[in-house]
């Protein structure tokens, strides 16, 4: 991984600290639904106020396109943010002008700022130089702190750090060792778990780590198109047909690679994805013609278990069956809990990422049991494919 800065780099003492976090939580009715990329901004907001920093946070909210919307306000995530801290937030109603001119103005070293929604202007999402220099000029110091916004190139995550001393803050340089561990220097043997629905949203992810794993676990709906390119019935299973011969490509890579692809060898079956519907486990020859793949089978199961004690790194992304309805939820659990004790145990490092994974590891209890798990969604993705992030590749060009 190339240098990058963080806060220990700069003297902030008195100085004006810009922090681009990610606050763009879930709401429901005007009340905060999940606060955890709250609290896990926290810890670098609560240690710059600490060290005599005003610290002046910074983050989008919602889709506005541009322009004010009353329900795109950031003001009720001050309160919960004023909690996460245990120190007062003070709210200003623009993230530009003269009401955050003032605001930072009569700020003193220990204050916590909160600017409204960067998307209320057009600039943000266009990486205006103009609308970063209005930004800047609130500043000494650019801290970057939302991994999971990095993967655009807006003002706020690209511009403004050709303008000023730029660092990674703590959720961020938590975010790029993690994933630093699990693929670009990581202990073999390496396996990559990719799930979900469809292979179509997954093809660059799985291109791009052919090439660093060395075991390849496919599960979810995606598995059911590898299946059906293998020849095998998948009954009226989510399968993506018209893409069999990309996954027979996808195989052959694999195969080349010297890769090792795990596919199901069983799965546990229902007529209907609905709660309370009959299921039961069949071999993966054996789907019936009426009824749909939902889940792994206790071979299955039992195979990955096992395999797992054989690796040294684990990557994470995506379920392996409708974990979002019982009992579809088993096979995602039970090797996810197998995967979480032998972390806690020191013998594999675990890192997983993606809003459906991040879902399914909460329903199975060990969210905080892994070694890291990325709230990102998008970035996490893009990363997973390779690509350069622009607000990761800003704070590295200002090393």
């Amino acid at each position: 991984m190339k240098p990058f800065k963080t806060s220990d780099d700069f003297d902030v003492k008195g100085k004006r600290v810009l922090v681009r976090t990610d606050l763009n939580v879930p709401m429901r009715d005007g009340r905060i639904t999940d606060t955890t990329r709250i609290t896990r901004t926290a810890a670098t907001l609560d240690e710059l106020a600490k060290r005599g920093a005003i610290v002046i946070a910074l983050s989008h909210f919602g889709r506005p396109e541009g322009r004010a919307v009353k329900s795109m306000s950031l003001k009720p995530v001050a309160d919960a943010l004023s909690k996460a801290l245990g120190r007062k937030v003070t709210f200003v109603p623009d993230c530009v002008g003269p009401a955050a001119e003032k605001a930072v103005a009569t700020a003193r070293p220990g204050d916590v700022i909160l600017l409204e929604n960067l998307r209320f202007h057009p600039g943000e999402e266009k990486n205006d130089k103009a609308f970063a220099a209005k930004l800047a000029s609130l500043g000494d110091i650019y801290v970057n702190d939302a991994f999971s916004a990095a993967h655009r190139a807006h003002a706020s995550t690209a511009a403004i750090a050709e303008l000023l001393p730029a660092a990674a803050g703590r959720l961020m340089q938590a975010e790029l060792e993690a994933l630093e561990s699990a693929l670009e220097s990581p202990k073999h043997p390496v396996a990559a778990l990719v799930g979900g629905a469809k292979i179509s949203t997954k093809i660059d992810v799985i291109g791009h780590l052919l090439g660093k794993v060395d075991v390849l676990i496919i599960g979810g709906g995606m598995a059911n198109t590898f299946l059906h390119a293998k020849g095998i019935n998948v009954g009226k299973s989510l399968c993506e047909r018209d893409m069999a011969e990309t996954a027979r490509r996808i195989l052959a890579d694999a195969e080349r690679n010297k890769v090792d692809v795990i596919l199901p060898s069983d799965a546990v079956v229902a007529p209907a994805f609905k709660e309370c519907v009959e299921s039961k486990p069949v071999a993966i020859d054996a789907i019936p013609p009426d009824s749909m793949i939902l889940d792994i089978g206790p071979k299955s199961i039992a195979a990955l278990t096992a395999r797992l004690e054989t690796l040294k790194t684990l990557l994470w992304n995506g379920p392996l069956g409708a974990f979002e309805v019982k009992p579809f939820d088993a096979g995602t659990n039970a090797v996810a809990k197998a995967a979480a004790r032998l972390t806690k145990a020191g013998k594999l490092t675990s890192v997983a990422g993606g809003g459906d994974t991040v879902a399914a590891l909460a329903n199975a209890g060990v969210i905080d049991d892994f070694s890291y798990v990325s709230t990102a969604g998008g970035a996490f993705l893009e990363w997973l494919e390779g690509k350069d992030l622009p607000g990761v590749a800003a704070l590295y060009a200002r090393r």
